[in-house]
């Protein structure tokens, strides 16, 4: 028996109508709320497994220092990966830009806030070297990113000749460098300016990516790249733009990164551009880009916090707890999969 186009519609309505197709278009429709489900299921579950330990305010300032990098990267990434890209050097970019601060303001006498800006600035260039080698040369961006972050890896080794500079030199030449690192007393807990300054800029782009034409244009371009060429935008600029601002936030993230370790090492946040992308991913925010939602990063980043935290009060080796991050990002990838197919 042939089955008749009018059977195959009859059959599509049917599961369009279905309970379980109306939760998945829910779910796809809202892409943060999986991952809160998530943490707040993670927060229920240890909180019975390691009990009062988990719920002292020095264990909660604990968790968001831990994430304050991560968050500030996450939101580098989550522009990116908007566009349907993908930023492997936004660490790389991080750590040469602190040593840059560091080397300016203590070895060659620059005033504190003047290395930051330039820092900054740097961060940008570097964005923006990864923007044009994409959109120029039509590379994917996971093979220039990933030689980007080759790249300004060495760059920071040889800038930097290895060496630490102490936080000791920072408090007396530069203390600036350290400003996003002081403490202050927030219901018993103790989180640093800089978890202030990670929320203030979740909520920046969070703006930014609803209520302007930048950010609908992200979504577009990750969405459907021909499609946003053919309704006037232009295509390149968005994406050179998105790795600029990446590079930019990346930048904000090494000023951070000297307060969270109150000092400047080149080999600090060796790992946050993964850690990052982590954030991302279990987020919610489409690998394949055009939708996600910029808090989701947050609840990302604190669903890794959380995790790794949690495991570690209970006693789980390490070892164990990157094994079940890795679970997570596989399952997040496997949810955005099976989201994008029932929207497609």
């Amino acid at each position: 028996m042939v089955k008749t186009s009018a059977d195959a519609n009859i059959i599509d309505n049917f599961f369009r109508t279905s309970p379980i197709w109306r939760l998945k278009l829910f779910l796809h429709n809202r892409p943060t709320l999986i991952p809160a489900m998530v943490l707040i299921l993670a927060i229920a579950v240890f909180s019975l497994l390691v009990g009062e330990r988990f719920f002292a305010a020095n264990n909660f300032s604990l968790i968001i220092q831990q994430v304050t990098i991560i968050g500030i990267l996450g939101v580098a990434q989550t522009l990116v990966v908007l566009t349907a890209g993908i930023d492997l050097s936004v660490g790389a970019i991080m750590v040469l830009t602190s040593v840059v601060m560091g080397k300016l303001a203590i070895s060659y006498g620059v005033d504190g806030g003047v290395a930051i800006i330039a820092g900054i600035m740097l961060a940008g260039l570097c964005g923006a070297v990864n923007g044009v080698l994409i959109t120029r040369l039509r590379l994917p961006p996971f093979i220039v990113t990933l030689g980007t972050w080759s790249i300004f890896y060495a760059l920071n080794t040889w800038y930097s000749d290895s060496q630490t500079i102490r936080g000791d030199d920072i408090e007396s030449t530069a203390p600036i460098l350290g400003f996003l690192g002081i403490p202050y007393q927030f219901f018993g807990a103790r989180p640093t300016l800089g978890a202030t300054f990670m929320i203030l800029l979740f909520g920046i782009f969070a703006y930014v990516l609803a209520r302007t034409a930048w950010g609908r244009h992200l979504h577009a371009v990750g969405d459907d790249v021909e499609a946003a060429r053919l309704a006037g935008i232009n295509a390149d600029r968005v994406i050179i733009s998105a790795y600029i601002m990446s590079g930019i936030i990346a930048g904000l993230a090494a000023w951070a990164l000297i307060g969270r370790i109150g000092a400047v090492s080149p080999t600090a946040g060796e790992h946050d551009n993964l850690n990052s992308l982590t954030a991302v991913v279990i987020g919610g925010t489409s690998l394949f880009g055009g939708r996600g939602a910029i808090f989701g990063t947050l609840l990302g980043a604190l669903i890794v916090g959380v995790f790794r935290d949690g495991l570690a009060l209970w006693g789980v080796h390490v070892l164990w707890q990157e094994f079940t991050i890795g679970i997570l990002i596989i399952v997040a990838v496997a949810i955005d999969q099976g989201l994008r197919r029932l929207a497609s």
